[in-house]
C-alpha cells in the first residue's frame, strides 16, 4: 500500500513537472508560468489550509500570474516526512512541516520541542516571532536543501483525562497517559511521575472510553474533531508543550526566481502566518465552547511546579554549545517578557491609587 502510493505520487509530480511552464497574455504573447507546489497534511477547513490559500492568492496577484500556486493538503504528495525530502529536491516547493519531521536535519529543532520551555502563549508568539532566534535556525537547514518561511500555529498540548483532574504534578502520579511516539515525550511524563503510553492517535478515543489509559495530550481541537471529549471530561492547562509547524521552501528557488517573485513569496509567507494564528486562536476558542457544551470541564494550574520537574531533562537535551544558545535565548526572552508585564502591573496598580 505503501510503495503503491508513493509510485503514485511520483508519478503525478513527474506529471506536473510539464505543466504550466507558459501561457497566453492579453496582448496574445506567451508568457512564461512558473508552477510553485505547497504541500500540507491537513483538510481544507484547516486553519493552514485557509492560510495557505490567502498565500497563494496574494503571490498569483503580486506576480501576475507568472508563479502559479498549487497546494496540495491532506498528504496528496505523500506523508510529510516524504514532501520535506521532495523539497530537498525540488520537485515540491514549499512544505508545512512539523518539528519532528525537521529534528533530523537540525537538533535546533529539538529545543523548540522541548516541554515547558515557553512560559505562555505570548511567550511562544514572541519567540516564533524574534528574527534573532528563529532567523539562524530558518537558515541551519540550507545544506540539507530547504530553509524556513515562517510559522503556523499548531496550537497548545494540555493533559485532558476521564477521572482525575489534574492540578499538580503530584495528581499526575500512576495515570497513563498516551503519547506520541516520541523518546521527549515520553520522559517527559515519567518526569512528572505518569505512565506515558505510546499510542496511534486513532486508538486513543478507544482507549479511553475503555480505561486503556487515563487520559491523553492534545490541544482543544481533538475534543472535538476527534470526539475524546465525549468520554475525557477534565482537560487542564498544564501547557507543556506550545509547537509551531514550519513553512518550509526549497533553498535554491527563491535564487531562481525573480527579486519580485522572491520577494512576493517571503510576503506571502508573512501574510499567511499573521491569517493562520488569528484562525486557529478562532478555530481553538470554538472547540473549546463546543467541548463545554459536551461536558467537558476546564481548568488552569499553575504551570511553574511542572516546569520545575524539567530542569533534568533540559539540561539532557542541551549539554550541546549550540542548543544551550538557542535554548538561554527563549528562556531569557520569557524572563523579559515576566518583567515587562510585572512593570505594567506596576503601574496600573500605582495609577489606581495615585502613588507615582
Amino acid at each position: 500500500m505503501k510503495i503503491g502510493k508513493r509510485i503514485t505520487t511520483l508519478i503525478l509530480i513527474a506529471t506536473m513537472s510539464f505543466v504550466g511552464v507558459g501561457c497566453s497574455s492579453a496582448n496574445g504573447e506567451e508568457k512564461s508560468v512558473r508552477v510553485i507546489r505547497v504541500a500540507h497534511g491537513q483538510n481544507e477547513d484547516h486553519p493552514q489550509h485557509k492560510a495557505l490559500l490567502e498565500f497563494e492568492k496574494y503571490v498569483e496577484e503580486k506576480t501576475n500570474n507568472e508563479l502559479d500556486v498549487q497546494i496540495f493538503p491532506n498528504e496528496l504528495l505523500g506523508a510529510t516526512s516524504q514532501a520535506v525530502e521532495l523539497c530537498q529536491t525540488g520537485a515540491i516547493d514549499l512544505v508545512v512541516a512539523g518539528l519532528g519531521n525537521l529534528e533530523a536535519f537540525e537538533d535546533s529543532y529539538t529545543v523548540l520541542n522541548l516541554p515547558y520551555i515557553m512560559d505562555s502563549k505570548e511567550h511562544y508568539h514572541e519567540v516564533m516571532n524574534d528574527e534573532e532566534i528563529m532567523g539562524p535556525i530558518y537558515e541551519s537547514t540550507r545544506e540539507s536543501g530547504f530553509i524556513g518561511l515562517t510559522w503556523f500555529d499548531a496550537g497548545i498540548r494540555n493533559i485532558y483525562t476521564t477521572k482525575k483532574v489534574i492540578n499538580t504534578p503530584d495528581d499526575l502520579k500512576g495515570l497513563k497517559i498516551r503519547v506520541q511516539t516520541s523518546p521527549t515525550n515520553v520522559k517527559m511524563l515519567q518526569a512528572l511521575g505518569a505512565s506515558a503510553t505510546p499510542m496511534s492517535f486513532g486508538e486513543v478515543y478507544t482507549g479511553l472510553q475503555q480505561s486503556v489509559i487515563d487520559g491523553a495530550e492534545n490541544n482543544e481541537l481533538a475534543l472535538v474533531n476527534n470526539k475524546h471529549g465525549e468520554v475525557a471530561k477534565n482537560y487542564s492547562y498544564n501547557m507543556h508543550a506550545m509547537l509551531p509547524d514550519l513553512l518550509i521552501v526549497n533553498a535554491r528557488l527563491l535564487d531562481e526566481l525573480t527579486p519580485d517573485q522572491s520577494q512576493a513569496i517571503v510576503d506571502g509567507a508573512k501574510l499567511a502566518n499573521e491569517f493562520e494564528v488569528e484562525a486557529w486562536e478562532e478555530a481553538a476558542a470554538e472547540a473549546k465552547a463546543k467541548a463545554e457544551e459536551m461536558g467537558v470541564n476546564f481548568y488552569y494550574p499553575d504551570i511553574k511546579p511542572f516546569q520545575e520537574k524539567m530542569k533534568d531533562l533540559h539540561a539532557e537535551y542541551t549539554q550541546d554549545p549550540d542548543m544551550k544558545a538557542i535554548f538561554d535565548k527563549i528562556r531569557a526572552k520569557g524572563d523579559e517578557i515576566l518583567a515587562r508585564n510585572e512593570n505594567k502591573e506596576h503601574s496600573k496598580e500605582s495609577s489606581e491609587t495615585g502613588v507615582n
